[in-house]
């Protein structure tokens, strides 16, 4: 089994230890992650009178570190069962049970009556179980149903028989469950926009029932405003902002208290960042835009897979391995490959200074047949072919007939945006990638620009681009990057690369390993990478390329094309190229510019 550093280090009585909601903290809370019962059945709604065993959560049954390594068939249901007692600080108060995400659809128990129901596996969701909670011994059950690829669920690559670029699936709990608890008054969610340009913070406080909303924002030891606000849309000055950027990730402290008849009833602690996402013009050329500047986007294509925790990171070091080694190797922006990570995930970003362009987990069935698939990407040398001769209005051509799946998707694409609206990393949001489900994307990027009109979109990532959007955006592997005609938009070369080479032990099959181009060492595979950037990338930067996603940050699986290796122990390219390369593609100094002006 191939396995990470981190594995050994995994407390498996409370993994992931971490408080699980970086911009919305209290101090006081319970983790329920842990030992819990396990049972797989046939599709019962009734709760098994014994279980098979013992299950890690959260990590996915499909995983080591789960302990099962046993996948979740279609006509099966995944079964918890978890005994708690609440803590003496509980006493008095309402209790809020959370999940981070638990895929596909689940309905929880408490006490043996039903406290929650939800479908989506990406997102977060929580319930107030206070009326069903008993003094002493409690008992939490959740039951899941996951058909994985059988389904037309939004699932992302996973896949019921793992091959190529598809990967294993994850079912059932897999982000933290947890506990806290609140007064009857208490804030329920927060929404932050930075206003650079008039120097305000944008927030609004989302609360169960009415309080008057103390602020404090903070940085350091200094107190750059404290006072009463409004509820919603209040407006917090900011002056002389201090910008965040990957070079700069300067965070602010927030501290908000809810007050009623004088009585402080409930306190969070968040952070944001005063940041910019634009689009803009130099020389007349459409470029991205970051702080009212044209800011080139060095980027990886991030999957979020560990071969013994699936989609669950085994620890905390395990994200911030990751973030930090890309970003010493000298690149800025990370492209989250349709997958929803962790909270604390994006909060490491946010931290340590790198961007996400945030991909939306895909559904239907793939479509890469030879009209769908091969089509784009080999003739996609011709760049027509890329942009508008295919309507996405046919449903069925586009594996979206179903009207459930297609309301499905933009409820989760909603909610996905609304739980990460206020991480400072995203730049850009990409509700579709290479075709896979998508449908009325002109119409989608509406709905995304109506939810969040303070990022960048990527409508239509790599194939079949409808015109709308934000950014022109190509794949091309294997074949050079062809030459392109602008449009209003900026061009992004948002997947390309994936130079492959196998290193023994550390590899997940080394008999089938997948790799678009294969080298044979270290030295080929970073001459090859040279070659690559110098010829086809660098060239295209002073003409009118904005950015550039590498595939990728590292191996998943098969799949053999990463900087690292899957088990993360070796990075596959020569570092010091990757840097010296990095640091060579930016763009000119501002005095050194015909023109600059903002979209």
């Amino acid at each position: 089994m191939l396995k990470t550093r981190w594995f050994d280090q995994v407390d498996r009585d409370c993994p992931l230890p971490e408080y699980p909601r970086p911009q919305l903290r209290r101090g006081d809370w319970l983790c329920l992650n842990g030992r819990w019962d396990y049972a797989i059945t046939g599709k019962t709604w009734t709760v098994p009178q014994s279980f098979d065993g013992e299950i890690i959560v959260p990590f996915a049954p499909e995983c080591a570190l789960s302990g099962l390594e046993r996948k979740l068939l279609p006509n099966e249901r995944l079964w918890y069962r978890r005994v708690f007692t609440l803590p003496d600080s509980f006493s008095g108060k309402r209790c809020i049970l959370h999940f981070g995400a638990v895929d596909w659809k689940c309905t929880v128990y408490v006490n043996g009556k039903k406290a929650a129901e939800h479908t989506g596996g990406y997102c977060p969701f929580s319930a107030d179980v206070t009326d069903l909670l008993s003094e002493g011994e409690n008992s939490l059950v959740v039951r899941v149903f996951d058909p994985t690829d059988a389904g037309w669920q939004n699932r992302g690559k996973q896949s019921l028989h793992s091959h190529g670029f598809w990967y294993t699936g994850t079912s059932g709990i897999w982000q933290t469950v947890w506990m806290e608890p609140v007064c009857d008054t208490y804030i329920r969610s927060l929404r932050m926009t930075p206003d650079i340009d008039n120097g305000v913070l944008c927030l609004d406080v989302r609360m169960q029932s009415s309080a008057d909303v103390i602020a404090r924002v903070s940085c350091a030891d200094s107190v750059i405003y404290e006072g009463e606000i409004p509820s919603e849309k209040a407006l917090i000055p900011i002056p002389d902002a201090h910008l965040w950027s990957p070079e700069d990730p300067f965070l602010y402290d927030l501290h908000l208290e809810l007050r009623r008849d004088g009585e402080t009833v409930d306190c969070v602690d968040s952070y944001f960042a005063m940041r910019k996402c634009s689009l803009g013009k130099v020389d007349g050329i459409t470029r991205l835009f970051l702080n009212n500047q044209p800011y080139f986007q060095r980027g990886l294509l991030d999957q979020g897979y560990f071969p013994d925790g699936g989609l669950t990171p085994p620890t905390d070091e395990a994200m911030i391995y990751d973030i930090e080694t890309m970003k010493s190797l000298g690149f800025n922006m990370l492209r989250k490959h349709i997958k929803v990570d962790l909270a604390r995930w994006y909060y490491h970003c946010d931290r340590i200074g790198m961007l996400v362009w945030q991909d939306m987990v895909s559904g239907g069935k793939w479509i890469g047949d030879f009209y769908a698939g091969v089509v784009p990407n080999i003739i996609g040398a011709f760049p027509r072919i890329n942009r508008i001769t295919v309507k996405d209005n046919n449903y069925a051509r586009f594996s979206r007939a179903l009207p459930e799946s297609r309301a499905a998707y933009e409820t989760e694409l909603r909610e996905m945006i609304e739980t990460l609206h206020n991480y400072p990393c995203i730049y850009c949001w990409v509700p579709f990638n290479e075709a896979w489900g998508q449908f009325d994307a002109v119409r989608i990027s509406g709905l995304v620009r109506s939810i969040d009109p303070s990022r960048i979109i990527d409508h239509a990532s790599g194939w079949y681009d409808q015109g709308a959007g934000d950014v022109m955006s190509m794949h091309k592997y294997v074949l050079p990057i062809p030459k392109i005609k602008p449009d209003h938009r900026a061009f992004v070369i948002s997947e390309f690369g994936g130079y492959s080479c196998v290193l023994d032990g550390h590899v997940w099959n080394r008999g089938k390993s997948f790799g678009y181009l294969m080298y044979r060492t270290k030295e080929t595979l970073t001459r090859a990478y040279r070659r690559l950037i110098e010829k086809q990338i660098m060239p295209l930067i002073p003409k009118y390329l904005s950015g550039f996603v590498y595939t990728q940050v590292s191996d998943v699986e098969f799949e053999v094309n990463g900087i690292l290796t899957y088990d993360r122990e070796v990075i596959k390219l020569d570092a010091q190229t990757l840097k010296s390369l990095n640091d060579k593609m930016q763009y000119r100094k501002e005095s050194e510019y015909g023109s600059i002006s903002s979209l």
